[in-house]
């Protein structure tokens, strides 16, 4: 296998070289490496500095690059799997080169993770995680962490592949990055309760073209109904720009206030918080200690969804804009005029012109218009 020496934060290692005359990189590659990932590896080793777990298994290694960083960096027992008998090759000459103690496995992962505990169980597959989440939960002795690919069926593009894997009906609206996340955790959501557990979302963020979970898990009925409480609908109008939301096992039919339209159920997802500001607080004090290459990035999304509010969609100020026939002005001077007049308003972090507000859609419209 042709190799070439990556570095990310602090952790150098060897990935196979991915030919750009040949198509879908990094797919094509002998063992995967996405190279644009490099935020979410950040992003973990960052989280991890803080939460200190007694262990954790990166369950679908690749080329090993998270598991090593989280050893190197971090400095707690790590287990790398990967079910590729090159890729482990390759995650083996790569722990070698370290200098390491890691503990390298090549089985299934639903195999090792029906069999194994760990205190923290990383998910990160090409695609959907969906057929490994049951087996990660029963690892998961406190943190489970998720990343998802498939961005275009949990975002309601390819709706027949996103109501098989993640048995909700996602809607393709402006806000689909809110919707795509709150899909993700409400399946893994509804996986952990089954086993009278319970879920408190730790950091959870839409980039580009992935969804990432960082839960923290609670054991007992009670951490399970509290959590099963934040199972809801975002209820959206398909005539206007009116949404509300909901939370309950099924969705009450209900009508437009601003048009008749009957409103339309997006979900089951989650509602609420998906971000605990302890958390990010503690991750925006240690970043400076933590070295990483997309640190200024990394310190814009962290910042972005502490202010952020915890409504589960949001508007599209141009969209709205567009939809009254005006110019608006910046999307900062709508915020401080919501704010203003006692609502409350922010930014929403995987978006630039994604605004969230409880302030009722006309209002809205009156103050982007002017008024």
């Amino acid at each position: 296998m042709d190799l070439v020496e990556v570095t990310e934060g602090g952790t150098r290692f060897f990935v196979s070289r991915q030919d750009p005359a040949l198509p879908f990189l990094p797919a094509n590659s002998p063992v995967f490496y996405n190279p644009r990932m490099e935020l979410n590896r950040d992003a973990t080793v960052l989280l991890l500095t803080v939460l200190r777990p007694r262990d954790y298994l990166d369950a679908m290694g690749a080329s090993g690059a998270r598991g090593l960083r989280v050893a190197g960096e971090v400095g707690i027992p790590v287990t790398i799997n990967d079910r590729s008998e090159r890729a482990v090759d390759l995650i083996r000459h790569n722990v070698e080169m370290s200098g390491l103690e890691i503990e390298v496995t090549c089985q299934d992962a639903n195999v090792l993770m029906s069999g194994r505990r760990f205190d923290a169980v990383d998910l990160d597959p090409f695609g959907t995680p969906a057929p490994f989440v049951d087996s990660a939960v029963r690892s998961a002795g406190n943190y489970l962490f998720v990343t998802a690919t498939d961005t275009a069926p949990l975002c309601g593009a390819h709706l027949p592949a996103g109501m098989r894997r993640y048995f909700s009906r996602p809607r393709n609206t402006e806000y689909h990055a809110e919707v795509g996340l709150r899909t993700l955790l409400g399946f893994v959501v509804r996986e952990v309760i089954r086993y009278d557990r319970g879920v408190e979302p730790l950091f959870c963020y839409a980039h580009e073209h992935f969804h990432r979970l960082h839960l923290r898990i609670r054991n007992g009925a009670a951490a399970a109904d509290r959590t099963l409480a934040r199972i809801g609908y975002v209820m959206q109008c398909p005539t206007c720009l009116y949404r509300t939301e909901e939370t309950g096992m099924l969705p009450a039919p209900a009508d437009c206030p601003l048009c008749g339209a009957g409103l339309v159920a997006v979900g089951p997802l989650w509602t609420g918080r998906i971000n605990d500001d302890q958390t990010l607080a503690a991750m925006q004090e240690t970043l400076p200690s933590v070295k990483a290459g997309t640190v200024p990035r990394l310190s814009r999304l962290v910042s972005t969804c502490r202010q952020e509010l915890d409504t589960s969609s949001h508007y599209d100020y141009h969209v709205v804009a567009r939809s009254l026939r005006v110019s608006p002005a910046s999307i900062e001077s709508v915020i401080e005029r919501l704010r203003s007049l006692g609502y409350r308003a922010s930014r929403a972090h995987y978006s630039g012109t994604a605004l969230k507000t409880d302030a009722p859609l006309p209002v809205l419209q009156e103050v982007i218009s002017g008024g």
